[in-house]
């Protein structure tokens, strides 16, 4: 018992902070209602950028460059997140592409 009470004391003031903030966020914002104006084979990575802003991550995906936009708010009772994925080809134009949110404003996305 005393072991439990000397390892969870330095974390106290740790949880009382996070259960006052309530929520922790991760990624950055990006423009969800560009998302639909996405052409496969056609818009470009510049385009994308215009859309978009840069990408919050980048990374390759089966050879193909990807760039990856989202943001994640993670609260006490529930958490928000959306995220879009874009695979480029050779010649620098969408391959394919993922958009995922669980926001009720883009249901209809």
């Amino acid at each position: 018992m005393r072991l439990l009470h000397t390892t969870l004391r330095p974390l106290l003031p740790l949880l009382c902070g996070l259960l006052l903030v309530g929520c922790v966020s991760a990624g950055k914002d990006f423009n969800v209602h560009m998302v639909p104006q996405i052409q496969l084979h056609k818009t470009t990575r510049a385009q994308i950028a215009d859309m978009f802003g840069p990408p919050w991550r980048t990374g390759v995906e089966d050879g193909r460059q990807t760039w990856s936009y989202g943001t994640y708010k993670y609260g006490v009772s529930d958490t928000l997140s959306r995220d879009l994925v874009v695979r480029f080809d050779a010649n620098g134009t969408v391959a394919s592409y993922t958009f995922n949110s669980n926001y009720p404003e883009d249901k209809q996305l």
